[in-house]
């Protein structure tokens, strides 16, 4: 059952235990006295016995955000075409308009009260931006080709690796991708690139440590690969590379290459395949 008066805050049950906040456009017009209300619903809704309280604003209503934030609902992510539908044409392909993204943040009943070095530290660790990080390793065969992927979910190569998951060092990422992808165990060796990937197609940007995986010649031959994401491994120069992997890609192989060249051991930095002064 909805608490307070329909036309101003309160709050609604959506599933047992979890009621969401309502009417929050009649809040009073001081921040201070906003966030007071919405405390007051949150405390009351807990002493009610609800272990969770949530609430969606749009993405540009930065004083509600701050109200909600202040009175200790975390930031969770996007509710993608929650919000009310966009006037014209929204891009949709369908020639309809399309509905806006709202923005989903939500408190606990044991989150640390708002105001407390817990739940600064909390509310931090829920809005500072996430920067996605993908390990990908050099494999050789002595003889001056390289290792490359030919993948079944595009056209074009890659080196083998993937994405870090949350709470995994990388060395322990890039170990895991070449049991799961290869079928083997390859020890991996000193970093030898990172490079920042700015966004891509579908990808928002990202961070890339590149690492060396050794000189193995007959790892095409002995290796088990996870059908569901390898067609095939390819032994390519960073010349017939060209065209097979994607041009960022080729970058990152051309400069590493030369870096190796003329300064081996020392760890390049790159931005979109480039070292910042070929930019």
């Amino acid at each position: 059952m909805p608490s307070r008066s329909p036309g101003g805050p309160g709050t609604v049950e959506v599933v047992p235990g979890v009621v969401a906040l309502t009417g929050l456009a009649g809040l009073p017009p001081e921040e201070a006295e906003a966030v007071a209300r919405v405390t007051a619903l949150v405390e009351e809704a807990f002493v009610a016995g609800h272990h969770r309280v949530e609430a969606e604003v749009e993405p540009d209503d930065r004083r509600l955000r701050r109200v909600l934030q202040r009175s200790g609902l975390r930031p969770e992510g996007v509710s993608r075409g929650r919000g009310p539908r966009e006037t014209g044409d929204g891009g949709g392909g369908g020639g309809g308009a399309a509905y806006r993204d709202l923005l989903r943040l939500a408190r606990l009943v044991d989150d640390p009260e708002p105001g407390t070095p817990a739940a600064f530290l909390a509310m931090l660790d829920a809005t500072l931006p996430l920067k996605r990080v993908i390990v990908q390793g050099l494999v050789h065969d002595g003889v001056g080709r390289l290792l490359l992927c030919e993948l079944t979910y595009k056209k074009e190569w890659d080196l083998v690796g993937g994405v870090a998951e949350p709470a995994e060092s990388p060395v322990e990422s890039l170990a895991r991708e070449v049991r799961e992808e290869l079928g083997v165990e390859l020890p991996v060796g000193d970093l030898i690139g990172v490079d920042w990937l700015p966004p891509y197609r579908q990808w928002r940007d990202a961070l890339l440590l590149v690492f060396d995986l050794g000189v193995h010649p007959d790892l095409a031959e002995r290796a088990v690969l996870q059908r569901s994401e390898l067609a095939d491994l390819r032994w390519c120069t960073v010349e017939e590379a060209e065209g097979r992997v994607a041009p960022y890609v080729h970058r990152l192989l051309a400069s590493l290459r030369e870096a190796h060249e003329t300064a081996p051991g020392h760890v390049l930095f790159l931005e979109d395949g480039l070292p910042r002064a070929a930019r």
